[in-house]
């Protein structure tokens, strides 16, 4: 996704933002957009790793039988 937005697109973005949020509150709302990309990171990996727990266990129970 972001290799379709060219440099001059990013910096046109970050302006903008530079302009509408100001300079105090952009780092702030850089975390908050950084924290919530890592906790989706985590829940998804968690998602995944029930999957393949649970697939294991199946898998496991037809050996047995």
């Amino acid at each position: 996704m972001l290799s379709q937005i060219g440099f001059p697109s990013l910096i046109l973005i970050i302006v903008i933002a530079l302009i509408i949020f100001g300079p105090n509150k952009l780092p702030e709302l850089g975390r908050a957009a950084g924290s919530t990309i890592l906790e989706f990171k985590k829940a998804t990996n968690d998602l995944m790793g029930s999957e393949e727990d649970e697939k294991k266990e199946d898998d496991d129970e037809k050996t047995v039988e």
